[in-house]
């Protein structure tokens, strides 16, 4: 799978929009990130050490929880997997040419839906000073 067939599933997603967030292809319901493109920074690269990261394209997907992140790397569907700087996150990341389609449709489909549900966005007023 590449990023264009990425873009093209979700974009065939209701109400789906894609936006540039750091500087990174971002797919998004309101203004809720579902799915994004994640390349290895310098830092990412040399926690590796020996092992080669995968190559190619890289998604990241949010997954309803840490217990469902967990639960997925155990299943371990090839190309899915997350690195240190995800730890605590409730996401994961593909290499898409290792990953099987069905499997990457699923998980941005998951996203999509549990995007979905959170419902509208609050609406954030300003900031309240705490008190001492």
């Amino acid at each position: 799978m590449t990023f264009a067939a990425v873009d093209a599933f979700a974009m065939s997603l209701p109400g789906v929009t894609v936006t540039t967030k750091w500087d990174h292809r971002t797919w998004m319901v309101g203004d809720r990130g579902f799915a994004w493109e994640r390349p290895f920074s310098k830092a990412d690269l040399k926690r590796f050490g020996d092992e080669t990261p995968p190559p190619g394209e890289i998604l990241a997907v949010r997954v309803e929880s840490l217990d469902a992140k967990d639960a997925l790397l155990e299943i371990a569907p090839p190309g899915f997997f997350t690195i240190p700087h995800f730890q605590g996150y409730a996401a994961v990341l593909i290499a898409l040419r290792q990953a099987r389609a069905r499997d990457v449709r699923a998980a941005i489909e998951e996203a999509h839906a549990a995007m979905l549900a959170l419902g509208p966005p609050r609406k954030r007023g300003p900031r309240k000073k705490a008190r001492k």
